[in-house]
């Protein structure tokens, strides 16, 4: 096998410098560095190895195969230092995802993200991304070691007590590990010193790790030290227009989440609002009134609160939840601490109204998983799984395998649905039999699983196709099967 450095160098030479414009985008296209948004290219190849795409001109698109998935279901656990014992699970979420071999926990509250985990969490940040852009959102990256300075001059250095993870240089300078980042985003616009009103609103976002020291982390990726969050720091801008793109982004998702009042706690500000996923294993307490679309955290409302406040008719019901998203409105806490100000249009300087947007990535896909799967087996939001398809060959030896080719089946679903490009996997492990290969792709939880039997014999070949999201089960040929993928939403 030629080395991969050289392979690497030579596509960069036969592909130009244009190639170190863009990155690659799973479903086969590039992505723009600037927008993040998919342009047209010629066909790719899928590494068998990785599923990732990679130019080739002229080649058969390849096929990811299960045996060389890196999904390993047999790691030993030797990362929990919490008083549980090792192996212990705490939640569904977790169980089910390192069984599968999506994660596993390395120091308290920290974990591996493997393969499969990370092609999830990328599909998750390239949905963020499409909802945040398209209300102006402006994506860019900040440092995760933070000024001690920034924190001390808004108060949160002694604010957040031991959450906070503190450390010193080689010079006695104190620093932090960012747990948000209020204090550096307006810091950067503060630097910027003609802000003009009309290029108001701005709305800066990014997708990055995040770290908290946790007293006792627990349930896997719900509650960490070291996770990864989407921070959107508007200057100017509708609170109300951002809560709406909040809401479009986990409907796509299949979510039903619920709108809650909250405290706005060590953040600040004057209005807080929680984004809240109904769950039996939620460390959050709500009250829902049944007669309007009045919701609230219990921690904002009197002891023993019954009765709605808003319209005094209903009575509040409690429930469990997850919290996936935090919006606060920061007024000018942050912007006049900082001096971030902008002209007027009498070009007078005017300091900036500040609103902060909270997505928990990680926590997303863990509460995600945690809802909709059963106690079995995994199952994803459409958008997030892994891979779409799982094609099922027929045991090796067995009379179906001089059916119809397999493989032809694969690359006419690649050819023919160029989304499904690099989502498409085979279980190539033809020694184990079909039945023992579907009860894994169920535990995995691909949305559609592909069985090439018996039907495959027939003069028009017949393939089963299982989803797994509705447990529905049909027959269908080639054609057939085009059909149904080619209405798969992919992102």
């Amino acid at each position: 096998m030629e080395p991969l450095v050289h392979l690497v160098g030579r596509r960069l030479i036969r592909c130009g410098p244009q190639t170190l414009m863009c990155r690659k985008y799973t479903d086969g296209g590039t992505v723009s560095p600037s927008t993040g948004s998919p342009s047209t290219v010629s066909p790719s190849t899928v590494s068998p190895s990785t599923g990732s795409p990679s130019t080739g001109s002229g080649h058969t698109p390849a096929v990811p195969l299960v045996s060389r998935l890196y999904q390993p279901a047999n790691l030993r656990d030797m990362g929990q230092q919490d008083g549980r014992q090792p192996g212990e699970m705490t939640c569904k979420s977790q169980r089910l995802m390192q069984q599968a071999g999506l994660i596993h926990p390395s120091n308290p509250g920290c974990y591996y993200y493997l393969p499969a985990t990370v092609r999830a969490m990328e599909k998750l940040v390239r949905l963020i991304d499409q909802e945040m852009q398209s209300i102006g959102g402006q994506k860019l990256d900040m440092p995760s070691l933070c000024s001690a300075e920034l924190w001390r001059a808004s108060d949160r250095w002694e604010l957040m007590g031991a959450e906070l993870f503190r450390l010193q240089d080689r010079h006695g300078v104190d620093y932090c590990l960012g747990p948000t980042h209020e204090e550096a985003v307006t810091t950067l616009v503060a630097h910027q010193a003609s802000l003009s009103y009309r290029q108001l609103p701005i709305l800066l976002y990014q997708i990055t790790r995040k770290f908290r020291d946790e007293p006792r982390p627990k349930f896997g990726l719900l509650r960490g030290r070291e996770f990864y969050m989407k921070d959107m720091y508007s200057f100017d801008v509708s609170e109300e227009a951002a809560r709406h793109t909040y809401a479009s982004a986990l409907h796509r998702l299949g979510l039903h989440c619920v709108q809650v009042q909250a405290d706005a706690g060590n953040i600040g500000g004057t209005l807080s609002h929680e984004f809240q996923l109904p769950a039996d294993i939620g460390e959050d307490s709500l009250l829902v009134c049944g007669g309007c679309s009045f919701s609230a955290n219990v921690e904002t409302l009197p002891p023993g609160e019954t009765e709605c406040p808003r319209c005094h008719a209903g009575t509040l019901a409690e429930l469990k939840g997850i919290e996936v998203g935090h919006t606060f409105y920061l007024g000018t806490k942050y912007s006049r601490t900082f001096n971030a100000t902008f002209n007027n249009h009498h070009n007078q300087p005017v300091v900036s109204e500040m609103g902060c947007f909270g997505l928990g990535v990680t926590r997303i896909l863990a509460a995600a998983v945690e809802v909709m799967s059963t106690e079995q087996a995994i199952r994803w939001p459409g958008l997030l799984a892994p891979y779409q398809v799982c094609v099922i060959p027929p045991k090796r030896g067995s009379k179906e395998a001089g059916g119809a080719s397999t493989e032809a089946l694969v690359h006419a679903l690649q050819g023919s649905l160029p989304r499904l490009r690099g989502e498409v996997v085979l279980d190539d492990r033809t020694q184990m039999t079909i039945g023992k290969r579907l009860k894994d792709a169920n535990r995995l939880g691909y949305p559609y699983v592909v069985v090439v039997g018996q039907g495959a014999l027939e003069d028009t070949p017949i393939f089963e196709v299982i989803c797994q999201q509705t447990d529905e089960k049909m027959f269908l040929s080639k054609d057939g099967l085009v059909d149904l993928l080619g209405r798969v939403e992919t992102v």
